[in-house]
C-alpha cells in the first residue's frame, strides 16, 4: 500500500507541472487577443479609406450618442441626399449633422442636429465636407480617447508585453520540467 501513495503524488505533481504553463499560455494569449481586438476597430477602417471621429456632443442623440465612434466615408457633395448624416469641418471642429437640404447651385448644405430645435445657423459649404457617416459604434469613443493618449498607449504596450511574457514563461516552464 505504501508504494501506491508516492505514485499518486507523482501523478498529481506531473499534472500540476502541465497546468501552470497551460494557464500562463491561455492568460497570455487572452491578453494579447484583447489588446489586438480593441485596436482593430480604430485602425483597420483607416486602411479602407474611412476617417474615424469620436462624438463629443449630444446634438445627434439619440441616434448617435455621446462617446460613439463614427466612421466617415468620402463622398461627392452633389450626391448627398436629404436626411443623410454627414461630417464636415467648421473652424477647428468636426461637426456631424443630418442634411436638411443640399443646395447644389450654392454649393452648400443646410444641416441640423437631431437633438437641436432648429437648423444650424450657418450653412456648410461643399469644401468643408469630410464625408458621409456610414456607421457609428456607441461607447467605442472612450476607448479611442484612451488609446490616443500617452497613458493609454503605455497601458496597451504594457498589457501586450505582459501577455507576451506570460507566453514566454509558459515555454520556459515546459522546458524546465
Amino acid at each position: 500500500m505504501s508504494s501506491q501513495i508516492p505514485i499518486v503524488e507523482t501523478t498529481t505533481k506531473k499534472k500540476g507541472r502541465k497546468l501552470i504553463p497551460a494557464l500562463c499560455n491561455i492568460l497570455g494569449s487572452l491578453i494579447l487577443i484583447a489588446v489586438i481586438a480593441s485596436c482593430l476597430p480604430l485602425t483597420v477602417p483607416r486602411l479602407f479609406g474611412y476617417e474615424i471621429y469620436e462624438v463629443v456632443s449630444g446634438s445627434m442623440e439619440p441616434r448617435i450618442p455621446v462617446g460613439s465612434v463614427i466612421y466617415v466615408a468620402r463622398a461627392v457633395p452633389e450626391e448627398i441626399k436629404e436626411n443623410e448624416i454627414i461630417a464636415f469641418e467648421s473652424g477647428n471642429s468636426v461637426i456631424t449633422h443630418r442634411v436638411v437640404e443640399n443646395h447644389l447651385v450654392e454649393g452648400e448644405f443646410i444641416t441640423k442636429g437631431d437633438a437641436n430645435a432648429g437648423e444650424d445657423l450657418k450653412a456648410a459649404p461643399y469644401q468643408s465636407l469630410i464625408g458621409r457617416v456610414t456607421l457609428h459604434l456607441p461607447m467605442l469613443g472612450r476607448l479611442m480617447t484612451l488609446y490616443t493618449s500617452v497613458v493609454g498607449k503605455a497601458y496597451a504596450i504594457c498589457f501586450a508585453a505582459c501577455g507576451a511574457m506570460l507566453n514566454m514563461l509558459a515555454g520556459r516552464l515546459r522546458r524546465n520540467r
